[in-house]
């Protein structure tokens, strides 16, 4: 299949050798200066200073875009010459390829060589598509190439207009003087996102940890950031979505990416969010997922592990009335597992941490690898904020629920319903389970009777907390009784 391929080497040789009335590729030595921030909604905004130039009739082209750019965004400034303004913009995405080339030499003349004995066809193209050319040679005879892997080369006589190689931003600019100018240049593209990797050890007894952070940026905006300024916004900024077409190009199925250099960035608070800056350029190429150190390493971390289980928890009351028997009882013996610390400065930490996944890993001391034992994805953390990573379920401890009596009296609006848990511990250590139990039949509930003393939980009315100790190889067993009016 080398006809394409060698209809678009011919086209760009042609290319770099002509200018069309205007400079496509700037000169070696006029150096291009980029800033790219990135937000977590998808895109960034990219400044660029860069030099261009005006023609006479105040004409430029700005190329090398990206192909996600939101073309509406452009701000151009003249840094040389103040009184240039922008009067037009076009945006231009329609990148040349074979079947473009040839759409252009409709009623040109053109020659086609094909693979037998090298022989060459000339003439004029008046049609084609993806299995054959329909040439009209000189003599007035049609000819009926068949494409696929017959056809060795097309030969162009010249360059069509309006191809281009790279998306390019068409000027027109007023006021300003023909020549070279540097202009500062800034816009949004999609195609473009960030969001934090955490790495978490837990130490031998599970009561420290060292946690490392990174920056994951992914770029499939169409462009090349080389040298870039780097700067990364993280918060919930507001951004308006318009239904557009997707302009991008196509990215390859699997992203390359790799470990950046060890520099922490720098944070800030910055408005409303909080900015985090590389204090070293980088280059962010097209189709490709790189990682960045965001803080230097934590070690010592004091955490703590905790086990709970809710398995009713998805019966909270939602406002309705539940005096079915059957409402809220669940079978399910899972008992969750989690790692919590504070994201506080006596803890060695205290920086905001952005939204991002956290994987959790814990040393095998029989041969010292590092083992694989969890993730949880945090949502954006300011400091002084506890986080409790949910990681996975117990093997050796069990969650055991059931209804032991239910009573409903219509006539004095009131039921009531008393509940057993028991909590197993197949451990060779005593620990404490959470257990989280909601009032999910009616707004105004009253505990009447129970095994152990509780607590509301903070952030949720309806919910009650307790706190069961349960020996090594033990069983404990949590019972209470609680009364429904309305």
């Amino acid at each position: 299949m080398k006809t394409k391929t060698t209809a678009i080497i011919v086209a760009l040789s042609i290319m770099s050798a002509c200018c069309l009335g205007l400079a496509q590729v700037p000169p070696p030595d006029q150096k291009e200066e980029i800033a790219l921030t990135v937000y977590n909604g998808g895109y960034g905004v990219v400044r660029e200073t860069r030099k261009l130039t005006v023609d006479k009739d105040g004409f430029a082209k700005f190329i090398d875009v990206p192909t996600a750019i939101d073309a509406t965004t452009v701000h151009f400034k003249s840094l040389t010459d103040p009184q240039a303004v922008l009067l037009e913009q076009n945006y231009q995405y329609d990148l040349v390829s074979a079947d473009k080339l040839l759409q252009k030499y409709i009623d040109k003349p053109l020659d086609v060589v094909v693979k037998d004995k090298d022989k060459a066809y000339s003439g004029t193209l008046m049609s084609f598509d993806g299995n054959q050319l329909v040439l009209k040679e000189d003599t007035g005879n049609l000819v009926m190439i068949q494409r696929a892997d017959n056809v060795r080369d097309i030969r162009f006589k010249s360059l069509p207009e309006g191809l281009l190689t790279k998306p390019t931003l068409l000027w027109q600019i007023g006021g300003g003087k023909a020549g070279e100018q540097t202009a500062e240049v800034s816009y949004q593209t999609g195609g473009l996102n960030w969001h934090a990797e955490y790495v978490m050890v837990l130490g031998a007894d599970d009561t420290t940890a060292d946690l490392s952070g990174w920056v994951s940026v992914q770029n499939n905006s169409g462009k090349t950031y080389k040298d870039a300024k780097l700067k990364f916004i993280a918060g919930d900024v507001r951004k308006i979505v318009e239904q557009q077409a997707d302009r991008r190009m196509a990215v390859a199925a699997a992203p390359r990416g790799g470990l950046g250099e060890a520099a922490p960035m720098q944070e800030k608070a910055f408005f409303e969010y909080h900015m985090y800056s590389l204090p070293r350029p980088s280059t962010v190429a097209d189709n490709e997922v790189k990682q960045l150190e965001m803080f230097s390493p934590v070690a010592g971390l004091k955490v703590e592990k905790k086990y709970l289980y809710a398995p009713a928890m998805q019966f909270r009351w939602y406002g309705g009335q539940y005096t079915d028997p059957s409402y809220g009882v669940t079978s399910d013996k899972k008992v969750n597992i989690f790692v919590e610390f504070k994201n506080e400065k006596a803890n060695k930490l205290g920086i905001p941490l952005p939204a991002g996944k956290v994987r959790v890993y814990k040393r095998d001391e029989a041969d010292k690898a590092m083992e694989f034992i969890g993730e949880e994805k945090i949502d954006h953390t300011p400091m002084d904020e506890k986080l409790s990573l949910q990681i996975g379920n117990a093997f050796d401890v069990v969650g055991e629920r059931k209804q032991t009596s239910f009573k409903v009296e219509t006539s004095r609006k009131m039921m009531w319903e008393s509940m057993e848990i028991k909590l197993r511990n197949h451990k060779e250590q005593d620990i404490t389970v959470r257990l989280k139990e909601p009032m999910y039949r009616w707004s105004s509930w009253e505990i009447t009777a129970k095994s152990q003393d509780y607590n509301k939980d903070e952030g949720d009315a309806h919910t009650v907390i307790f706190d069961v100790p349960v020996k090594a190889k033990g069983e404990t067993v949590v019972t209470y009784t609680v009364q429904y009016s309305w």
